[in-house]
């Protein structure tokens, strides 16, 4: 067994000594004992070998019977130090108390060859004094899903928790998927989930809302000491100053977090505080969804059906507000109101400048100008215009003739743009002469901009196809291998996927169907459209 373990957490922050196994309230402590519940025949599903790699964990060490006994919950590592953090939460924008982890169980903490922190986390392992009324498993759909999106994110460059393996129980788990009385049972399994900390903004809500603020200041410095150490070096005592100086950096990462999602079409469904990451990753994979056809209200998640709250062009202003929420949570070891409106403030500033940067890179241009922001609206405009596919139209628009496409011939140059674009459309019967009209408009603009810049043709692409992916984990495709996985008892077509997953922006040879957009059979198919938070 090749993992060193440094459980730190529990090592220095306060906990309960012991657990009863039900579900209570729990008062003054960062973290509860845990155990995992074994499982009855559990077979190891998926794995990511350069998760594996950073833990120090050999690809011939993945077969071995530890591996399957430690990340499946069979049995514990003698360095293990099961846990369930505790936290509160805002959810869809109202004070929930006590939230924790429900199905989450933290295994401990590894230090790996080059000195990194990481703690693993077993999603779905059983229940822990966080569980409320729920049983603290996770079925196969939603643990592929979440195993999958780790890994795709982190490909894509996103900040995200990463995966390390998939694991099936043999246990049957009750969901009722549509939350319409009608539950099935469906096969169990766990994901490890990994990072230099799960520590979300609930975990400091729940002591500011307790105006427990010893152990709210205690937190806060543990985390600054532990995962933000660049803002202690030299100092012994961490001051108002420092927590100012740490919000600001959370507001930043958040912020550049945030970015990348709106530049890859991901939509994350459940923002609320307690799925928000102090070290700004992409955390906790529930219904989340990626943009195909460009609809900016469009949320993956059925329970915000009505408010759309967590939509894709909600996400920056959701972050903000979520923001917020942690800075009323730490005024109290402050108490410097203009200190953390300033913070708040670089949230806003970073997102312009990261958003910026994004689109020029997305439309291969070099500079900003005063053109860019009525280019970029008149663009968005046209892609609602017609059901257009996000992913599809940015990776055409590489690929576009600048300047070539008969600039002097307006109808061969409308039947020119129709064709190349042709494969981003959903219902081509939407794009009629009014249509066309508005997409040659904006290709003369941009054709413009382009030529401005003297950019070579080539270098435009090179840049375009850095910044646009060409495979993105449509949720068909994750149901699709979900189905077989299920259905048929073969899991193959998940590590297939998380191979193409793993080259997400260069084309490769024969995987064409993996960058095919949504097929009109999945438009409405659950699992494929919208998804529950039932898991």
């Amino acid at each position: 067994m090749p993992l060193t373990f440094d459980n730190r957490f529990i090592r220095e922050l306060p906990g309960e000594t012991a657990s009863s196994g039900s579900s209570r309230k729990v008062l003054g402590a960062c973290y509860s004992p845990a155990l995992p519940v074994q499982p009855s025949d559990p077979k190891l599903l998926a794995y990511a070998q350069e998760v594996a790699d950073l833990l120090g964990i050999t690809e011939s060490e993945i077969s071995s019977d530890w591996f399957l006994d430690a990340f499946s919950g069979r049995k514990l590592l003698e360095p293990m130090q099961p846990f369930a953090m505790c936290y509160g939460g805002h959810q869809f924008g109202h004070w929930a108390g006590q939230l924790g982890d429900g199905r989450a169980i933290n295994l401990g903490e590894v230090i790996n060859r080059d000195g990194q922190r990481w703690m693993l986390q077993l999603k779905g392992a059983g229940p822990t004094a966080y569980s409320r009324n729920a049983d603290g498993f996770a079925v196969l759909r939603s643990s592929v899903r979440e195993f999958l999106c780790s890994e795709a994110m982190h490909h894509l460059g996103v900040p995200t928790t990463r995966a390390l393996s998939l694991v099936g129980t043999g246990d049957l788990v009750v969901r009722d998927m549509f939350y319409d009385g009608r539950p099935r049972r469906e096969p169990g399994a766990i994901v490890c989930r990994v990072a230099p900390t799960f520590v979300r903004f609930g975990n400091f809500e729940i002591f500011a809302a307790r105006q427990d603020i010893p152990n709210l200041r205690r937190l806060i410095e543990y985390v600054i000491r532990t995962d933000f150490p660049e803002l202690v070096r030299g100092q012994e005592h961490v001051d108002s100053a420092i927590i100012v100086q740490w919000f600001r950096e959370v507001c930043r990462r958040s912020a550049v977090m945030v970015v990348h999602w709106m530049r890859v079409g991901f939509v994350h469904g459940v923002m609320n505080t307690d799925n928000m990451s102090i070290l700004g990753l992409t955390i906790d994979y529930g219904p989340y969804g990626w943009l195909e056809d460009y609809d900016p209200t469009w949320t993956p998640n059925t329970t915000d059906a009505e408010g759309r709250r967590y939509c894709y062009g909600q996400q920056p202003q959701i972050a903000y507000w979520n923001l917020a929420q942690l800075a009323n949570a730490i005024y109290a070891c402050v108490e410097d109101k203009e200190s953390l409106e300033g913070a708040m403030e670089l949230y806003i500033q970073t997102m312009q400048s990261q958003w910026q940067e994004t689109m020029l890179a997305k439309l291969g241009l070099l500079r900003w100008t005063s053109a860019e922001d009525s280019l970029i609206e008149s663009m968005f405009e046209l892609l609602r215009a017609a059901e257009t596919d996000m992913t599809w139209f940015y990776r055409l628009l590489g690929t576009w003739p600048v300047a070539q496409a008969h600039r002097n011939d307006p109808e061969q140059r409308s039947k020119s743009a129709l064709k190349h674009f042709h494969e981003a459309y959903y219902r081509p019967e939407q794009c009629d002469g009014v249509y066309v009209k508005r997409l040659v408009d904006w290709l003369d603009r941009y054709d413009q901009r382009v030529m401005e810049d003297h950019t070579d043709p080539s270098k435009r692409r090179a840049t375009m196809e850095l910044a646009n992916p060409l495979y993105v984990l449509r949720n068909y495709l994750a149901q699709e291998a979900i189905d077989r996985a299920q259905e048929h008892g073969d899991p193959s077509d998940i590590m297939r996927l998380l191979e193409v997953l793993r080259n997400p922006y260069k084309e490769q040879l024969g995987m064409q169907r993996y960058a095919q957009k949504r097929p009109e059979w999945a438009r409405n198919r659950p699992g494929c459209s919208m998804l529950s938070c039932s898991s």
